[in-house]
């Protein structure tokens, strides 16, 4: 089996986990993740299931992070100075 699919599918497990739960992409996320992790402790997991898996995942991933606001959008007040190690933007 081609690995890339499956070295796909841990990373876009790691970024589907870190969408707010606050975010209408939150349930949707939940299920990919859920359904990629039952592929991935498969035996032989199905190839053609995780590439439609991915497909999705990685759309779940661009309208959530079309939710982010853009740091130049925030009010002056709201924006947070960058951290220690962070470069400002």
């Amino acid at each position: 089996m081609n690995k890339q699919p499956l070295h796909q599918a841990e990373l876009i497990l790691s970024r589907l986990e870190r969408i707010s739960a606050d975010s209408p992409w939150a349930h949707q996320a939940s299920g990919i993740r859920a359904s990629l992790a039952k592929q991935l402790a498969r035996e032989i997991p199905d190839q053609l299931a995780i590439r439609a898996l991915l497909e999705r995942g990685f759309y779940i991933l661009e309208k959530a992070a079309s939710e982010i606001p853009d740091h130049n959008d925030l009010a002056p007040a709201d924006r947070k100075p960058p951290g220690k190690g962070e470069l400002p933007r």
